[in-house]
């Protein structure tokens, strides 16, 4: 996202901001959510038709830790079946995991659609 222009009042203080366009209307729909029920909200879920994750996923990817090793856990896989499922070696797979590994996009691509996850996530 590009930074926002911050426009100042005769005070030197902020004022306004201006944002880019696809920015402020992120910011509208949300903002729009804000307004639902959880009835709302979790029919709109289910409508999306999207995967979730427990909280424990969340918090361990908040809390720094390697996703593909908390989405390999999540699904229950071992390094093996994983490395098997995505076309890599184990080794490779057990590199990328320890962060020592300089991950291609083709190899993270590959692990992606074997955990059926987006590749952003473990970007």
């Amino acid at each position: 996202m590009t930074k926002p222009q911050v426009i100042l009042d005769p005070a030197g203080n902020p004022a306004f901001a201006v944002i880019p366009w696809q920015e402020y209307e992120r910011l509208a729909i949300a903002g729009a959510e804000m307004d639902l029920s959880d009835e709302e909200l979790f029919d709109r879920a289910v409508a999306e038709d999207e995967e979730s994750f427990p909280i424990a996923v969340a918090e361990r990817l908040l809390a720094g830790e390697n996703p593909v090793r908390v989405y390999r856990e999540h699904r229950r896989l071992s390094p093996n079946q994983l490395a098997e499922a995505a076309n890599v070696s184990a080794a490779e797979l057990l590199n990328v995991e320890a962060g020592e590994h300089t991950r291609s996009t083709g190899t993270l691509a590959a692990i992606a659609k074997a955990l059926r996850i987006d590749l952003d996530a473990l970007i």
